[in-house]
């Protein structure tokens, strides 16, 4: 008689919340104990559906558009950043903000200004209608212009290319957006690098973890959003590395079981937006499919914390009260 295969879970580490999620959501709750609900977030804070059920919860608005606040209020924006004119939009709102950008995403946004002062060409690689792109884009509208993947490189045009320089959206595949790169600097050989690279540091230390892992996996199972751009990325890691097959689930109860048909190893992780409650939840889920060994692959320590928005520390509620006073603003909800 054959004995079965050994049946063990891959947990990679690092994964799970990176330092700006950690402070976006912190400055939510924050926000809400310190002003009262409602706390309006334009855009989600993170992309993670159970991050922004549970805020809604506690009293978060998330609104699409900053038109849909009520004068007088306080807006959120959220860890993926905005443009230049969102922040005009709120000053005409009569609103206080929070900007809970991530810091890491604000240092694009200040390379983007910078270059765009000395005149170059920003070619910026990422993925067109995403959050952080839009931002990114806003701050210097007539100098960028978006290469989404290697495959686009054969459409872009510079005016010269002895001033041309590439920036990334943070959340992207490091492989892929090399290999975009490389096209550039195929086509533009003078083509300036960032200062340094824009890849986030969580986005990295999490592909690498699954590179690992995927490799000595059959089925890798990504816990994250579907409009979490780097939860996708790990999906797709996870497969060039060799996994047979890897899914992307918001909750463990997303989970088929037929998935499991002769598979002996499975992978886990998740997004930089996802709590780990989450991943806990997957585990007792595979735990009671007999899958109960769990090691951990571990490629990186995370010691990284950002300080909260400055904006915390003021009476925000006062100051958007006294916004619509010196307007002669009524105070009343949009209709």
């Amino acid at each position: 008689m054959t004995a079965s295969p050994r049946r063990r879970v891959l947990l990679a580490a690092p994964r799970g919340y990176c330092a700006g999620v950690d402070r976006a959501v912190i400055a939510v709750e924050k926000a809400l104990e310190q002003y009262g609900a409602p706390i309006y977030v334009r855009h989600e804070i993170v992309h993670n559906k159970y991050v922004v059920q549970t805020l809604e919860k506690k009293g978060a608005v998330f609104v699409e558009r900053t038109e849909e606040v009520p004068e007088g209020n306080i807006v959120m924006f959220s860890a993926h950043g905005v443009a230049p004119v969102v922040h005009e939009e709120a000053e005409r709102g009569r609103l206080a903000t929070i900007d809970a950008t991530c810091p890491l995403v604000t240092k694009v946004h200040k390379e983007a200004v910078r270059y765009a002062n000395e005149d170059y060409d920003i070619l910026l690689i990422g993925h067109e209608g995403h959050e952080e792109v839009i931002g990114t884009s806003g701050e210097a509208p007539d100098h960028i212009q978006l290469v989404d993947g290697p495959e686009d490189v054969a459409n872009v045009e510079v005016r010269d290319p002895s001033k041309v320089v590439w920036l990334s959206q943070t959340t992207l595949s490091v492989d892929e957006t090399m290999e975009t790169v490389d096209a550039l600097k195929t086509k533009f050989p003078g083509l300036v690098s960032p200062p340094s690279d824009d890849i986030c540091y969580a986005t990295q230390n999490r592909q690498v973890a699954v590179k690992q892992m995927g490799a000595d996996s059959d089925l890798v199972i990504v816990v994250g959003s579907r409009n979490s751009s780097n939860s996708k990325r790990l999906v797709e890691v996870a497969k060039l590395a060799g996994a047979r097959e890897a899914y992307l689930v918001d909750f463990a109860d997303e989970i088929d079981e037929a998935w499991l048909e002769g598979v002996s190893t499975v992978g886990v992780t998740s997004g930089a937006s996802v709590p780990d409650v989450l991943v806990e939840q997957v585990l007792e889920w595979l735990a009671e499919r007999g899958y109960g060994d769990v090691e951990i692959v571990k490629t990186a320590e995370e010691s990284i914390t950002f300080s909260l928005p400055k904006e915390l520390r003021r009476d925000l509620r006062e100051e958007a009260a006294n916004l619509v006073a010196e307007r002669g603003g009524s105070g009343t909800s949009k209709e």
